[in-house]
């Protein structure tokens, strides 16, 4: 598929707290696949607002009667701040209240950054990269025997309302980077300002399915300049009671992307039905 006719698949809740609902129940299926596929479900997390949106996970497993198999997932990080994981600032710290402290993954399975090396953002994500990243690539590959370069299952990201993800902020440098897997940034426009974060290559390359999480009207705006029909797309959704009752549609991504967040195109045809999904209640879509 060309560039210009890249799609994504738009989710709209009917509410904020219905998003949680629909998120689950996406989550369930890429884990099914993922467990299928090479019995091991990797899934990488956003910090923000987006761990809230898991608390009800481990209910939605059991509603739907399937075993998460909680030792086979692995789960990393989307971006970190540069600070102790005991800091009211990290990421890994509210996926932990949030989430991965509700379930049973084995805390070896977790991967924060090497708190050891926080005297320097470039040797955090140089480390993340080499011994995280690569690491569960290359564990992808020897659980299926391809040799052609594993994916990551499963990653969810928030976006902020002026459409940075992860740590990749507007007009920022970072969203030039051609080679490196992981990154560090010590001029971020939010606080903290050192941080690393996965990039745009690895983001389009190596995620198997990407799903963006973002709700109210504060969103509104990004949504609509980073799709090229989401009014029209929005008006013939289709409802789908599978998803909590979110309305579903097929939307284009608008060229050049006027974000960072509309620059997060996977390949697709990875072997999910949709490589990208956004997920947003009514608010961030009306």
């Amino acid at each position: 598929m060309e560039e210009n006719d890249h799609q994504a698949r738009l989710f709209i809740a009917p509410t904020k707290t219905a998003i949680s609902t629909t998120l689950s129940n996406l989550i369930i299926q890429s884990c099914h696949r993922a467990l299928q596929r090479s019995n091991i479900f990797t899934i990488a997390l956003s910090g923000g607002s987006l761990p809230t949106f898991l608390q009800g996970l481990p209910d939605a497993f059991s509603r739907a009667n399937i075993d998460p198999q909680w030792d086979k997932w692995h789960v990393l990080l989307a971006d970190e701040r540069c600070v102790v994981s005991s800091h009211e600032d990290s990421n890994l710290a509210a996926i932990r209240t949030y989430f991965t402290n509700r379930v049973g993954i084995p805390p070896s399975q977790i991967y924060g950054i090497d708190e050891t090396l926080l005297g320097s953002s470039e040797d955090v994500a140089a480390s993340y990269q080499e011994n995280v990243v690569k690491y569960l690539l290359d564990r992808y590959n020897k659980s299926t025997g391809d040799d052609n370069g594993g994916k990551i299952d499963c990653v969810l990201l928030g976006f902020g309302p002026d459409g940075h993800t992860c740590s990749l902020f507007p007009n920022h440098k970072l969203l030039s980077e051609q080679t490196l897997l992981v990154a560090s940034i010590d001029d971020s426009p939010k606080p903290p300002p050192s941080r690393i974060t996965l990039t745009l290559p690895f983001l389009n390359q190596y995620c198997r399915k990407i799903i963006f999480c973002g709700a109210g009207e504060s969103k509104r705006p990004i949504i609509q300049a980073v799709f090229t029909n989401v009014e029209e797309a929005a008006n013939n959704a289709v409802k789908q009671h599978d998803y909590g009752g979110a309305k579903v549609a097929l939307v284009q991504l608008s060229n050049p992307a006027p974000y960072p967040c509309g620059m997060v195109r996977p390949q697709q045809g990875c072997g999910d039905d949709d490589s990208l999904i956004w997920l947003v209640d009514q608010d961030a879509c009306s």
